[in-house]
């Protein structure tokens, strides 16, 4: 039971976060949305000892001034662990989630909700409460704000280059600082791919997971591979198979 837990919290881009006392900085990019695909990618989880294979599949709508992302991972032995949808607007800051939904296996599920009239996040699973400044993200659009920052001013993306959001996740929110580190060759299923490679650390006063994402330039800047590492050497490393453009 516990091992299933521990799985299914690692398949999602997220970390554990902490409550602020102050309001967050809020930045405005240009943005340009990757156009409305479905995404198909291989897993390869070890979680406790545990070598697994499985896939996850993204369903990514933009148009229409309004974005959603239908997200779903699988694993041999345990079947579908995660299921996460986010959906809501674009506007001047670029996606502008409304409802971030997640249910796990065995968990019940929650919602995060980005309560636009009010100007507040709030969460199903605690009191805590954020102002809504422009540009937050939850976990899930998080990855795909950034491909929409790319594609809006690919030159920037260089090495050293740092990338900063405030994402909610399911009791409060915190500050991503993603950076920049090179360049690299991904073997992807259709053969290789170039892919700007962005890494976000750990803070450095608490251990936790790292997360490091690939956006292919060539590709419209879609997250082509999202691996996630644990302090123990535990990781999930997901990898694209196959993208077909609705």
């Amino acid at each position: 039971m516990k091992k299933i837990a521990t799985l299914s919290a690692a398949l999602m881009l997220a970390f554990a976060a902490h409550a602020a006392d102050t309001e967050h900085p809020s930045v405005k990019r240009p943005t340009n949305a990757p156009p409305s695909a479905d995404l198909s990618y291989n897993l390869k989880v070890k979680q406790s000892g545990l070598s697994l294979n499985g896939v996850a599949t993204v369903q990514w709508r933009a148009g229409d001034g309004k974005y959603s992302i239908a997200a779903e991972s699988r694993a041999a032995i345990f079947g579908k662990v995660v299921e996460n949808h986010s959906d809501g607007a674009i506007d001047d800051y670029g996606l502008a989630p409304v409802t971030f939904h997640e249910k796990r296996i065995r968990k019940d599920p929650y919602t995060t909700s980005f309560k636009r009239d009010a100007k507040t996040i709030a969460f199903t699973e605690s009191d805590v409460t954020y102002p809504i400044l422009g540009g937050e993200q939850d976990r899930l659009s998080a990855q795909w704000q950034l491909a929409a920052i790319a594609r809006a001013a690919p030159d920037k993306f260089k090495p050293g280059s740092e990338w900063n959001l405030f994402v909610a996740g399911r009791r409060d929110a915190e500050q991503w600082s993603f950076k920049v580190t090179k360049v690299e060759t991904i073997q992807i299923g259709g053969g290789e791919v170039s892919a700007v490679h962005l890494v976000k650390e750990p803070p450095a006063k608490s251990p936790g997971q790292q997360v490091d994402l690939w956006l292919a330039p060539s590709m419209d800047w879609y997250p082509v591979r999202v691996r996630f590492n644990d302090p123990d050497g535990d990781f999930v490393d997901q990898t694209l198979e196959k993208v077909v453009k609705k």
